[in-house]
């Protein structure tokens, strides 16, 4: 007995300290050169969290909203990217909504 409950004890201590990731932003150092501005655009993304521990949606909700927005625009990248997150509550659950905004570039070809 006490060897399974050592055994759930590590199983549970590598779930705590590997949790959950998410992607991240890409962001691109461009020269003025390299792109073309097609013009400022903005989008959100909502993740929630069920029981303060459930993820739905949460880890890339960055990612999510950053994408949105480029192709509101029909561009290639972001740049000079804002990010702003708001949350809510509800009883079982609580809410976060990013949204991004920033300038979308569509990149030049090179010749």
């Amino acid at each position: 007995m006490k060897y399974a409950s050592k055994v759930i004890a590590t199983l549970l201590f590598a779930l705590a300290i590997t949790g959950c990731t998410g992607t991240p932003m890409k962001t691109q150092n461009l020269d003025n050169e390299q792109y073309t501005v097609v013009g400022h655009s903005q989008a959100s993304a909502t993740g929630l969290l069920l029981f303060g521990v459930i993820p739905i949606q949460q880890n890339n909700r960055f990612v999510r909203a950053q994408n949105a927005a480029i192709k509101a625009k029909g561009g290639d990248a972001l740049i000079n990217t804002q990010v702003q997150e708001n949350w809510f509550w509800a009883w079982v659950l609580t809410g976060y909504t990013t949204t991004v905004s920033g300038d979308v570039v569509k990149l030049n070809s090179v010749q």
